[in-house]
């Protein structure tokens, strides 16, 4: 089978963060199962030679142009709306991680007026709004591409909930699909040395990683030694949490490293006692699976997808938003034995609800029956 995965844009910083990671999961793993998979996507801050592959992956980039100070809402290009007729026409499955923007909606457009077999998966990206740019969007193209998909895909049921209201109806064709990781075949080895709480995700305001600062006055008189990460391209956050790491005095204790490769967030897990994502309202979110995978207790709030999973496995600890809850949470990891068993926990839980062969295996039914169609 020829699937296309299609996403906004992928850059060396990461800074589309998790729908690129999926994407390029569902790849890899419709790949390893003999299908011809690849992506298409705007590239952006890679020098020459242009890449023809992402992760190994066969994937067709095409230089982003900023047309309008909308961040990737106003991100396109002129060659792509030139070749998605063709790139479509070439494939048996488009797969669109759907967004509001001049990208994912152009190429679900051109599967639509091509009658090729169309699934979205819309991450979260595509919910009610008040924004004028995107009743327009609505308006013009959005309804249209979810009515006519063979498959929606869904994360929780309150993204159901917003497609719907989105398209004014239920969605007949919606199925859930969780986000996978792909097995890690040696997880964190035993943690030495002075504690290290990692956060790893955009630099943006909704994720909150002010609090995940403010947070370690409190770990830090428990452990004085205490190390604090926090990695992630910046989307306007970075100098506020510049800015309060100075006011608290905790320069020496911080680390901020700005966005880091794959193997650079790998590397970062199996150093970290805790994992902590501070975000509200946070769908499902790949940088918490893969803390789960490596094996580092994580901690989220209770409005993130994977809160319930954590809480109930002992993953990990789901808190109410704001820096007392994330530092109470992280004291408790901190004890050796709560580590160790909430360590094993997340490992369980990767492997058993979140597999990418779990996740492979309600997707390709999915790809059939939209080809039956």
């Amino acid at each position: 089978m020829r699937v296309l995965h299609a996403v906004t844009l992928h850059s060396p910083s990461h800074a589309f963060g998790g729908p690129v990671r999926v994407a390029l999961n569902l790849v890899k793993g419709l790949r390893a199962r003999g299908h011809e998979a690849g992506l298409v996507a705007l590239g952006e801050g890679f020098g020459e030679p242009w890449p023809t592959s992402v992760e190994g992956v066969p994937a067709k980039l095409f230089p982003a142009r900023r047309l309008l100070p909308l961040g990737f809402s106003g991100i396109a290009s002129p060659a792509l709306l030139a070749s998605a007729g063709r790139l479509v026409r070439e494939a048996d499955v488009v797969h669109v991680h759907l967004a509001r923007d001049l990208v994912t909606l152009p190429v679900a457009l051109a599967a639509l007026r091509a009658g090729r077999p169309l699934v979205l998966q819309t991450h979260g990206m595509v919910d009610p709004s008040g924004r004028l740019l995107a009743k327009v969007l609505d308006a013009v193209a959005v309804r249209r591409v979810l009515r006519g998909a063979d498959r929606v895909l869904y994360l929780t049921p309150h993204e159901r909930a917003g497609l719907d209201a989105v398209v004014g109806a239920p969605l007949p064709a919606a199925v859930r699909l969780v986000n996978g990781t792909p097995a890690v075949k040696d997880g964190r080895p035993a943690v030495a040395g002075p504690p290290r709480i990692l956060y790893s995700a955009r630099l943006q305001a909704r994720k909150r990683p002010v609090d995940f600062v403010d947070a370690a006055p409190a770990v830090l008189e428990a452990h004085p030694d205490a190390e604090f990460v926090v990695a992630g391209p910046d989307e306007g956050e970075r100098a506020s949490v510049l800015a309060r790491i100075a006011e608290l005095g905790l320069t020496d204790r911080f680390t901020v490293p700005g966005p880091l490769s794959g193997d650079g967030v790998q590397d970062e897990l199996r150093r970290a006692h805790v994992y902590v994502l501070p975000s509200v309202d946070e769908p499902f979110p790949m940088s918490v699976l893969e803390a789960l995978a490596v094996g580092v207790p994580s901690v989220v709030t209770h409005s993130n997808g994977l809160a319930r999973d954590i809480a109930t496995a002992g993953a990990g600890r789901a808190v109410e938003p704001g820096p007392a809850g994330v530092a109470a949470a992280v004291l408790e990891l901190l004890d050796p034995t709560a580590n160790t068993a909430a360590s094993a926990a997340a490992r369980t839980l990767a492997a058993q609800s979140f597999s990418m062969d779990a996740v492979l295996d309600t997707l390709l039914p999915v790809y059939e029956a939209a080809l039956r169609r």
